[in-house]
């Protein structure tokens, strides 16, 4: 009988409660865009950060992070790629050949770092080959044949078939160099690397820097998430010597920026939800108070002031719970969408690009989120029913039904 007649009671006066769902629903689908549309945006960043720069795991000499010299090279990669070969997880590696140097046009020159790799490996690893928008991917044809960004070919004036020339320091440190024609022109989402990164064969490298072997090896994994513990599986098997790295410790700011996104979450959820809390407890007071007397009527015909209590509550339950499912609703809808479209800021490709985003991207909100969200929602909305309720059972039967209001 409360349960029936708490409905009965919410739909009074339609025109209040209409409002007070209108602005739940419109807060839940708020609240469900903004933490969609951040963590979408946090995790283009991280997954372009891993895919072009860090990859999940990468393997150096253990000096190679403090001095990067054309000397330390990596000892035994032969076993190396055959113990990651046992590793289900991984589902790609390249072996890099990497020099410092400049690369120069007839109009320009500019500092690089030159990757040397194998073609075949480099495109399990980096999705270089599907970003190419003129030209091919490096292959055995022709003679020292390169791939660079359309960022880097607009500096140096450069187009398909143009020479470039790469200066660098070979193994005994005198300068060395050769020129190079530009194969395939890439573009990703990352400025700083489409500025600094260049790619040529492994063996014209090697050929030209007098030192054979790798400086590192970068591992690619579907589940970023298991980075750390294959890393440590990895050191524990191989020599001291060596230095295993994953993509937090490569740049910690990633980890850390993704802690901080999870904090503006919740507190955008508290904000919202603190916001929700007040307005529910304007509209309960309007209400129980404009029925004091009906309320003193109930306690005199016998109703116990803690079944009043319950009623108050379970009018507060019914608009909470209605208003989260509605806008849940409503929010899955409007992700389905944009989950299909994605969300185009072409408009400020520049920026985006500084941080390393896609111009498209897909906001992301887990169920989990969805159910804390709706929870709260709910849980506010008893919690505000209390206060409007013992307002009215700590008055006497006498006392509510004379009130005035």
């Amino acid at each position: 009988m409360l349960v029936k007649l708490a409905w009965r009671n919410l739909w009074r006066t339609p025109l209040r409660t209409s409002t007070i769902l209108l602005a739940i629903v419109v807060g839940v689908l708020s609240v469900i865009l903004m933490i969609g549309f951040m963590s979408g945006l946090m995790a283009n960043m991280l997954v372009n950060a891993i895919q072009w720069q860090t990859n999940a795991i990468q393997l150096h000499h253990r000096d190679y992070s403090l001095e990067p010299d054309v000397n330390l090279v990596i000892p035994d990669t032969e076993s190396i790629q055959v113990l990651m070969q046992g590793e289900t997880s991984i589902t790609g590696y390249s072996s890099r050949h990497i020099v410092t140097g400049m690369i120069a046009s007839a109009r320009a020159n500019r500092g690089v770092k030159i990757l040397g790799v194998s073609p075949e490996q480099e495109a399990k690893v980096t999705p270089i080959k599907g970003k190419l928008i003129a030209g091919e991917w490096l292959s055995s044809d022709g003679r020292n044949p390169i791939v660079l960004s359309n960022k880097l070919a607009q500096r140096l004036k450069l187009k398909l078939g143009s020479k470039v020339v790469l200066t660098f320091s070979d193994t005994h440190g005198e300068v060395t160099g050769a020129a190079f024609r530009v194969r395939g022109i890439f573009i990703s989402p990352s400025a700083s690397f489409d500025d600094n990164s260049v790619f040529v064969q492994k063996p014209d490298l090697i050929e030209l820097t007098g030192i054979y072997g790798s400086h590192e090896i970068a591992i690619a994994m579907n589940d970023y998430e298991l980075a750390p513990a294959l890393a440590i599986r990895l050191s524990e098997q191989l020599e001291p010597e060596l230095s295993v790295e994953d993509w937090q410790t490569l740049q910690p700011y990633l980890k850390t920026l993704i802690s901080s996104m999870q904090s503006f979450n919740y507190l955008l959820l508290v904000i919202f939800v603190a916001a929700m809390g007040l307005g529910i407890i304007n509209i309960m007071l309007m209400s129980v108070f404009e029925r004091t007397q009906e309320f003193g009527v109930l306690m005199a015909v016998g109703m116990a002031p803690d079944k009043v209590r319950k009623l108050i509550v379970l009018e507060a339950s019914f608009l909470g719970l209605t208003g989260a499912c509605v806008g849940v609703v409503f929010a899955l809808v409007v992700m389905a969408i944009l989950g299909a479209t994605g969300i185009d800021l072409s408009i400020a490709s520049e920026g985006l690009a500084e941080f390393g985003i896609d111009t498209v991207f897909y906001p992301e909100v887990t169920s989990s989120e969805y159910l804390m969200l709706a929870l709260s929602v709910v849980l506010v909305s008893v919690l505000s029913a209390l206060y409007p309720a013992r307002q009215i059972i700590k008055q006497s039967t006498i006392q509510a039904m004379n009130d005035k209001h």
